[in-house]
């Protein structure tokens, strides 16, 4: 999808989902409100009145009565169920536009053995797993008791949360926990609240009795709602804050915002009436959060800022080859049209003006690069932290000094399967995935990488001058030197072999490897 399409899809859904979710939680929040506040008529009124309410606003006064049932309908009644349809289908759509669609690192981590459309597959049954979960658990005699249930439910979460972190990234699993939580909101009122009004209504309209346990049931469920929209309202904006994902334990972060938020939401229904523990537990949860995610100071790390000098040379080395694609002017990375928050580093004065935040971010709670898609390794880290706690010195000098790290050997069934690796960690970043010369980083570079579909090239080139280009590089045939070197393939020829027939496959005609 072009960057561009999928920026505005983004917006538009976004900005709806916002809306629908300000009017959903409106709604809970406005009737949560009304029920804690209804007292017992002054005088007589018809049906089985439960209470009512008086308000003033807009100029004018409300009488608002609540009854189990009615004799008759209405001529007009009010139903509330589109906010949160829409909510969900907003939110859903947003999630597959930016999570789905996106690249590989939104949702797990560069290390990960898991090819994006396995994530994708995990996220849509976690999603489908915690509807079903959730509605076992309230076929359960848990359910008649409020504390229980909801005790033994943010246990659920927990190690839901906890099982999650292990799977996709941190942020990811943020994001996916409340779409979780999400989905089964919206599940309770398409499955349970509005097919319980509708049986109501039905017995009205006939003229039965109305079994009012229906509305009893439907009440639990919106109750449950009420509970959850603090901490999934949390979940949709934390991707704008590392500090919290970028924690060593996200779980046990999330699951304390969680706490916090459910508490919050029961000081704000019930206020003076609050009991001291609820005041005290949501207090200490939020305290918590605040205590283990607080960062360090980097002033405070004198090992780091008396140990070797560290080049500006060197550090800006690291900036470049990890941090530029995305925060750069025109960032060549394709996910992004615009560098993520504002932040630039492709110069000297950007990287300092930003040298703390990036220390935050990509040495201490290293939540930067972005699922670690350009593979920054802890030495690197190290490095850049070093040179940040000495002052962050444009002036440093010496030479670039970036050490390489040794990725763990793997063993692969094939040369022709260890080629497919080579190519798609080696070569997509330039040529693409498909070797049409339009990767991430073709954007910046000048000339062009190739484009593997050129017949005229298949046929001006032999393939002894392809596997020459790979272990010399562009230098070695008297093209660019943008092209690297690959000298540890020179000991695999057979692998070489493979990656010269992954090539030519490219420029068969209706190819797309």
């Amino acid at each position: 999808m072009s960057p561009v399409v999928q920026e505005w899809l983004n917006l538009v859904v976004r900005w709806a989902h916002v809306i629908a979710a300000i009017m959903w939680i409106g709604d809970s929040f406005l009737f949560m409100w009304l029920d804690s506040q209804l007292r017992k008529p002054d005088r007589p009124l018809e049906g089985e009145v439960v209470g009512e309410l008086w308000m003033a606003h807009s100029g004018g006064f409300y009488e608002v009565v609540k009854r189990k049932s009615l004799q008759a309908l209405p001529p007009q009644l009010h139903w509330f169920k589109w906010e949160s349809y829409s909510t969900w289908i907003s939110g859903f759509l947003l999630l597959i536009i930016v999570y789905y669609l996106g690249d590989r690192a939104m949702l797990t981590d560069a290390n990960s053995p898991l090819s994006h459309l396995q994530a994708v597959g995990i996220s849509f049954g976690l999603i489908a797993a915690g509807v079903v979960v959730y509605d076992v658990l309230c076929r359960t005699p848990l359910i008649r008791n409020n504390r229980v249930f909801g005790a033994v439910g943010f246990v659920l979460i927990t190690a839901a949360a906890y099982g999650i972190t292990h799977v996709f990234s941190a942020r990811a699993t943020f994001l996916q926990v409340g779409a979780m939580l999400g989905t089964i909101m919206a599940s309770n009122v398409f499955f349970r609240i509005i097919p319980a009004q509708k049986h109501m209504l039905a017995a009205t309209r006939e003229g039965r009795p109305v079994d009012t346990s229906y509305g009893v049931r439907a009440k639990q469920r919106s109750t449950h709602n009420h509970y959850l929209t603090l901490p999934v309202l949390f979940t949709m904006v934390s991707n704008h804050f590392p500090v919290l994902y970028g924690h060593p334990e996200p779980w046990a972060v999330l699951a304390l915002l969680f706490l916090a938020g459910a508490g919050v939401k029961y000081i704000m229904n019930f206020r003076t009436r609050t009991p001291p523990v609820v005041l005290g537990g949501t207090v200490l949860a939020l305290v918590g959060v605040a205590v283990m995610t607080a960062p360090k100071s980097i002033t405070i790390d004198p090992a780091l800022a008396a140990g070797p000098k560290v080049s500006f040379a060197t550090a800006q080395t690291i900036v470049q080859t990890r941090c530029v694609t995305c925060h750069a002017e025109k960032p060549t990375n394709s996910s992004f049209t615009a560098p993520p928050q504002g932040v630039m580093l492709d110069t000297p004065e950007r990287i300092k003006a930003h040298a703390e935040r990036v220390f935050v971010r990509a040495v201490q709670t290293q939540t930067m690069p972005l699922g670690n898609m350009t593979s920054m390794n802890e030495p690197e880290r190290k490095l850049l932290g070093t040179w940040i706690a000495q002052g962050a010195d444009t002036t440093a000098p010496g030479p670039a000094e970036v050490p390489t790290v040794a990725a763990p050997a793997k063993v692969y069934a094939s040369p022709a399967e260890e080629a497919r690796a080579v190519f798609t960690q080696r070569c997509v970043p330039c040529h693409g995935p498909e070797g049409r010369g339009n990767g991430p980083s073709s954007a910046a570079l000048n000339p062009k990488p190739r484009n593997y579909h050129d017949v005229e090239w298949q046929k001006s080139v032999t393939d002894e001058g392809i596997a020459k280009t790979i272990l010399g590089g562009g230098m070695a045939v008297g093209k660019s030197d943008i092209m690297p070197a690959n000298p540890d393939l020179e000991q695999k020829p057979e692998v070489v072999s493979e990656l010269v027939k992954l090539l030519r496959s490219f420029g068969k005609e209706g190819s797309n490897p």
